[in-house]
């Protein structure tokens, strides 16, 4: 159901089960299986958030020329001013839904992520904390890490440290909040953005740019070398950051609260070792929900340090973790990789521009040059 129709699901399809589905801009609807009858029917009831009144769904399913016919009948909807609003998102959310289901099924492509559009922006941690040091006057919103060359955010002045609260005419709080208001919007839109740059808010217009895609590999043997490729080529890159450095050098914190290289290399480390984790639960039918970016967690920092308590350790740690990422996904089953839905998923994941890592040997190189300084 996460593949294709909502953000976060429970379901237990049996009479009397439970149903419950939920979208990132907070709407969810929960139910009862009322009848279950496999490959040909389902009903269950729907109570909406914020709707007038449960009402009730049925799903049909007939073949057809070798395919399939699905039929969705929304009932019980009352009329009148109150359901106005609720007949016409009900309809707009099935159309969309369904024309996904075929998209997912058929080429496994999610059109929620292909044809939502790009700000050109990477995130970097906010709390109380940063908020505090930035002069920033609230304690929630995105801080951008950075923008990128080319996208909608850099055109339009955005730049790191920004903190953005507001987009679209709706308020931004996190990730999730940023995803609702980038629903339905196409790339070559223009919305308004709201940031603080200190303690000052600005509002700026910004033009949505399009998603670039991966192309998605036919077999688990052509992910496993396609992300090889990219792995030696990002690694080349991070051995050249820390070339000649000692020590003392990649241990050194520009800032009490600034990483050090060392700490850099370690969070690359972690997040490798997570991405297997994300693999492992595709494999096993299971998707990952985010409600945010994956925390920094100082313990595990402390405990891969007191293991790797030098930065060569840790470097090396981190090629065996992306050796044994490749090596993974050449072991991917293939009634997964016949899964279409959860492969595109995987590899649209998988094979992301490295910005991120990219990201983060800037990151490096800032600290080493502020150690010789």
């Amino acid at each position: 159901m996460r593949e294709w129709f909502c953000d976060a699901a429970l379901a237990d399809p049996h009479k009397g089960g439970r149903f419950y589905a939920w979208w990132n801009s907070g709407f969810y609807a929960s139910g009862e299986y009322l009848s279950v009858a496999p490959d040909k029917k389902v009903v269950f009831s729907w109570n909406g958030r914020g709707e007038p009144a449960p009402t009730q769904v049925q799903v049909s399913i007939a073949e057809k020329k070798g395919g399939a016919v699905v039929t969705v009948s929304h009932s019980g909807v009352g009329s009148g001013k109150p359901w106005a609003k609720t007949i016409k998102e009900i309809g707009e959310g099935w159309e969309q839904s369904l024309e996904n289901l075929q998209s997912t099924l058929e080429a496994g492509e999610d059109l929620r992520i292909s044809l939502r559009p790009m700000l050109g922006i990477t995130l970097g941690d906010f709390n109380t904390e940063v908020a505090k040091k930035l002069g920033v006057p609230v304690t929630e919103g995105i801080r951008l890490d950075g923008t990128l060359e080319g996208m909608g955010a850099r055109a339009a002045g955005l730049q790191k440290d920004d903190v953005i609260v507001g987009m679209a005419g709706k308020k931004i709080t996190g990730f999730p909040s940023l995803a609702s208001a980038l629903q339905g919007r196409r790339a070559g839109d223009r919305v308004a953005v709201k940031f603080y740059r200190g303690k000052k808010l600005e509002t700026v217009t910004m033009e949505l740019s399009r998603r670039p895609l991966p192309p998605i590999p036919a077999t688990a043997a052509e992910l496993s070398e396609a992300v090889r490729k990219m792995y030696a080529e990002l690694d080349v890159e991070l051995e050249k950051c820390l070339e000649g450095v000692t020590e003392a050098e990649a241990s050194f914190k520009p800032a009490p609260d600034e990483w050090s290289a060392k700490d850099v290399v370690c969070h690359l480390l972690a997040g490798e070792r997570d991405g297997h984790g994300f693999v492992a639960e595709t494999i096993m039918g299971v998707m990952r929900y985010y409600d945010g970016f994956g925390e920094n967690v100082e313990a595990r920092h402390k405990a891969l340090m007191a293991v790797f308590p030098t930065y060569r350790a840790l470097l090396d740690e981190y090629k065996r973790a992306e050796a044994e990422t490749v090596a993974l996904l050449a072991a991917i089953p293939r009634e997964v990789v016949a899964r279409k839905s959860s492969w595109w998923q995987l590899c649209y994941n998988t094979l992301q521009p490295p910005i991120h890592t990219q990201g983060h040997f800037e990151q490096i190189r800032a600290a080493i040059a502020a150690a010789r300084k």
